[in-house]
Formats: C-alpha cells, sequence, structure tokens
C-alpha cells in the first residue's frame, strides 16, 4: 500500500529508458577508464536511443506524465489510454505534434481547428480552378 495519493509515472517507457541509458553509462565509464574513444562514443550513442526509445514508448502509451489518477491506472503495465490525444504541458507530446499545439495553431480554439480542417479542401479546389 503506497503511503501518497499520486502516481510518479513509473512506467514501462521510464524503465526501459532507464535500464538503456544505464548501459550506456557504464560504456561511458568503462571508456573513460580505458581510455578509448570509441567506447565513450559508444555510450553517448547509447544514451541517445535510450531517449529515443523511451520516447517513442511514450507516444505508445506505455508512458505517463506524474500526477493524480485513479488508482486502477497506477500500475506500471497498464497503458496510458489519453496518449494519442497528447498530455498537457508534455514536451514528449508536443515535439509529436500531439495535444496542446494543435489548438495553440489554431488560435486556442478546438473549434477553429476542425474549421480549417473543413476549409482546407475547398481551398485547394479554388485554387487549382484559378
Amino acid at each position: 500500500m503506497s503511503a501518497h495519493p499520486y502516481d510518479h509515472g513509473h512506467t514501462v517507457a521510464g524503465w526501459t529508458g532507464f535500464g538503456i541509458a544505464t548501459a550506456g553509462a557504464a560504456a561511458v565509464g568503462a571508456g573513460i577508464c580505458a581510455g578509448s574513444a570509441a567506447l565513450v562514443a559508444g555510450g553517448l550513442g547509447t544514451g541517445a536511443v535510450s531517449l529515443l526509445v523511451t520516447w517513442a514508448l511514450h507516444l505508445a502509451g506505455w508512458g505517463k506524465p506524474p500526477g493524480r489518477r485513479p488508482r486502477e491506472q497506477w500500475g506500471w503495465r497498464v497503458r496510458d489510454l489519453g496518449a494519442r490525444a497528447g498530455h498537457p504541458g508534455c514536451l514528449g507530446c508536443r515535439l509529436a505534434g500531439r495535444g496542446v499545439r494543435r489548438t495553440a495553431r489554431a488560435g486556442g480554439d478546438p473549434g477553429a481547428v476542425a474549421a480549417a480542417r473543413e476549409a482546407a479542401p475547398a481551398a485547394a479546389a479554388a485554387d487549382s480552378a484559378g
């Protein structure tokens, strides 16, 4: 039983990224001790891969932002069903073009996004006709 009322986002994405990053950090450390620039570069590359893997898993629904959510969604193997729409305030979701960024382009009005989508085919037809 947990003593805190929050789920801190311990997820498949987080643990997988942590494991890969730990291997990369170990390679960097071994490369420094051995004086091997190739091992240091490989470890740094592994660190970059850990970021990309974590981001991809987060976008696939295996990563959740910390915060309040129902207790049945606290398990680290529970997929986040809201990942497809994007998490509010999430840099990774904004970089992928999900969530708040879509409505920000249309001046913060979600209705304007739908109106712009509907108007786009009509504008393209008018351009090709004229």
